[in-house]
């Protein structure tokens, strides 16, 4: 779970809002809190309340429930996790404590984007003003590019205000002008009544006004050649970049597709085009399959181990006796059992029979008995030696049987070893042929490269999705700027026509009018200013020092006002510049963060319609439109009311995730905004409010016990506890 450094809303004090007086809610959770409670119980109030004190208490329109007391004013307080406190009693006098907590953030945007129920969740109304707020309040300046154009657009309209207060309005300066110049007018023209009591002066003045108009006219046109050949540069200039842009943007498409190609041909159209839901059930065939392989691994390796033991009980005991050594053992031993059963008694034979025989011959009892003994015994040892020598040996028949035994033991288990290993091969064959079945016929029946092929085939899917972005974005641009191109040929027809040139002139063509025009007014200068020359002669003469002072006043005071009409002029001029710099900025700025957003939004809506609808992208003209599972395209007004608000809580929870910047001490109300959702799809949609609530704080309203089931299981399954405060 991802700890958040911002604080968070942990308790609520309702002083007088509705029917609550002196309520105390909390706290609340720093992610997940649900606060539950039956119909009337006053979920709706509480959310309500938190943004009155954030941003002041709606006022009495209509029948709108204002959940103002009876003879009282609305108050309360919200307390927040590092000690500040917020609170609202007269929309008058502000919010009130540390207001800081709330200066990242406007009504609108809170709104639109914090402030959620089941009606809200059908449109997301001021989309490109709220969009442009939440991507560009990361970008590093002291204020959202957003509010810094409005700012502009605002001194803007101040340039071009009509309003007597606007003292940088162009439209006054220039109507001052023109008032000035219109008073210098006059001086001269009573300049010229007192001249005119000369003759001279009466005859040279209609020449003096026919000259003064031709160099106005030839003014006019020399201004209105300049002004075309200023707005000729400039369109031919925006065509050129257009051009080489749409040039760009057709290479920029055509790499695209090649990139989509390759990423097929690298692996494989059939795991390029594999779905999720078609990945998951080919890696429960994996993990089963590598089940299967681990048991008849261990088969093999059980039956292996047998027939090693075995063996090595066989050749230890061939080891132990071999057929030479028996076959010496056995005579040693045949010799002993001939030497006992022949030797012995044939000694005590040949020594008890001379012995009896000696006992007869001297009448001897003794040496008789002990003759006649030895013979008896002797006897006795040769009989007992024969039976020993012809009686079977059991110690030979152990030693064999134990022989035959190890043997046979260690043949059953070497077929037992054949036939584990033959299983394991025909198991092995099978998998290959059925991973090659699957498209997997790169891993050679590796279930270990399989899934390796299977984690490259979903990068490759990844990369593909923003190729086709990058494809959409291209074209979208390409389409918007041919007809950016057409529009700048009407406007350089339009600039032509107002130069009183042809629609095919050139720039060399403005150039050659302007010069020559430049050289035909310098001539009637020229004789304009021997004119008026010759006439301030005469009208140092004739003039009154009063006349000569009111004509320069009335000069002074006119350049003052040609200077500040200039100024004024250079600062639009500077204002428009830099509000086109910012539109630009804006516009690199959302193109890059928007298909993070529009990618986020596609999983997030995929999560909540269990893989039903998988896209969220912008048409060509900058309309919503969202993609199935088959390829189906639909704008938002064709989904059912379900679908429809899992959009645009998806494209939310996506933009509140990529604006990580904006309201990060304001909690997000969700007023049983699941009610409209199925089983399933509330499952997915928990899931993704779990996920928003990782990094910010969420308070959702229910009055439904299985979406707080649903909720606290989601929020179980990713280590996080939701709080539930029961109302």
């Amino acid at each position: 779970m991802t700890a958040r450094s911002a604080p968070f809303l942990e308790h609520v004090r309702i002083e007088r809002f509705g029917r609550f007086h002196d309520k105390v809610i909390g706290p609340f959770g720093e992610h997940l809190t649900i606060v539950f409670g039956p119909n009337e119980a006053g979920k709706t109030t509480v959310a309500s309340f938190v943004g009155g004190v954030l941003f002041g208490w709606e006022e009495a329109r209509g029948n709108r429930n204002t959940y103002k007391p009876a003879g009282a004013e609305r108050a309360g307080s919200l307390f927040f996790s590092d000690g500040r406190v917020l609170s609202r009693v007269r929309n008058a006098d502000g919010l009130q404590g540390n207001v800081e907590l709330a200066e990242d953030i406007d009504r609108d945007t809170f709104r639109t984007m914090f402030s959620l129920n089941s009606d809200e969740l059908r449109s997301l109304r001021n989309t490109t003003d709220t969009t442009a707020k939440l991507l560009t309040a990361g970008s590093g300046t002291g204020s959202s590019p957003a509010h810094a154009l409005a700012h502009l657009n605002e001194r803007l309209a101040a340039f071009t205000s009509r309003a007597a207060g606007a003292e940088q309005s162009i439209p006054r300066l220039l109507a001052e002008r023109n008032a000035l110049r219109e008073k210098q007018q006059q001086a001269a023209d009573q300049a010229d009544r007192w001249r005119a009591q000369d003759r001279e002066l009466h005859e040279l003045e209609p020449e003096r006004a026919a000259m003064a108009d031709r160099v106005e006219e030839s003014n006019r046109v020399i201004e209105s050649l300049s002004s075309a050949r200023a707005a000729v540069e400039a369109l031919e200039g925006e065509r050129d970049k257009l051009q080489a842009e749409a040039e760009r943007l057709a290479e920029t498409e055509a790499a695209a597709a090649v990139e989509l190609e390759r990423l097929e041909q690298s692996v494989g159209s059939r795991l390029a085009r594999l779905s999720a839901s078609e990945e998951r059930a080919l890696r429960d065939r994996l993990d089963a399959l590598t089940a299967q392989q681990t048991r008849l691994a261990h088969s093999t390796d059980v039956a292996r181990t047998n027939y090693t033991s075995s063996a090595a009980v066989y050749e230890a005991l061939l080891e132990t006796v071999s057929e030479e050594d028996e076959r010496q053992r056995l005579r040693a031993k045949r010799r002993m059992q001939v030497a006992f059963c022949v030797v012995v008694p044939a000694v005590l034979f040949l020594l008890g029979v001379p012995l009896f025989i000696e006992g007869r011959e001297i009448r001897s009892l003794s040496y008789m008995a002990i003759g006649f003994l030895l013979s008896v015994f002797a006897a006795i040892m040769a009989v007992a030696g024969f039976v020993m020598l012809f009686r079977p040996d059991k110690e030979d028949a152990a030693r064999k049987q134990r022989f035959d035994d190890a043997h046979w033991v260690m043949v059953q288990d070497k077929k037992k070893m054949e036939a584990c290993q033959a299983e394991e091969e025909q198991w092995a064959h099978r998998t290959a042929c059925e991973l090659a079945e699957e498209g997997l016929g790169a891993a050679e029946g590796s279930l270990r490269q399989a899934r390796a092929l299977l984690d490259e085939a979903r990068d490759a899917r990844s990369d593909m999705a923003l190729c086709r972005q990058r494809q959409q974005s291209a074209a979208a641009r390409r389409s918007q700027g041919r007809q950016r191109l057409k529009d700048i040929e009407v406007e350089r027809a339009a600039a032509l026509e107002r130069a009183g040139l042809p629609p095919t002139a050139t720039l060399a063509d403005i150039e050659r009018e302007y010069e020559r025009r430049l050289r035909q007014r310098a001539g009637l200068l020229e004789t304009f200013e021997t004119m008026n020359h010759r006439a301030g002669e005469l009208a140092s003469i004739l003039s009154q020092a009063e006349a000569a002072g009111d004509l320069d006043r009335c000069k002074i005071a006119a350049q003052q006002a040609s200077t500040r009409l200039d100024e004024a002029k250079t600062d639009f001029a500077r204002l428009l510049l830099a509000k086109h710099m910012l539109e630009a900025a804006i516009a690199t700025w959302e193109s890059k963060r928007q298909p993070e957003v529009y990618a986020q939004a596609s999983r997030l809506l995929s999560l909540m319609t269990d893989g039903r609808w998988t896209e969220v992208s912008l048409t060509a003209e900058g309309t919503l439109q969202v993609t199935d599972a088959v390829k189906t395209v639909r704008s938002p007004v064709h989904l059912s009311l379900g679908t429809c608000q899992q959009l645009y809580l998806a494209l939310r929870i996506a933009l509140l995730a990529s604006a990580d910047q904006v309201g990060r001490a304001i909690p997000i109300l969700a007023d049983d905004i699941l009610v409209n959702f199925d089983e399933r799809r509330r499952v997915g949609a928990a899931r993704a409010l779990v996920e928003l609530a990782q990094t910010r704080q969420i308070i959702l309203f229910t009055c439904h016990e299985e979406v707080v089931r649903t909720l606290k299981k989601a929020a179980k399954q990713v280590g996080q506890a939701a709080t539930v405060i029961n109302l």
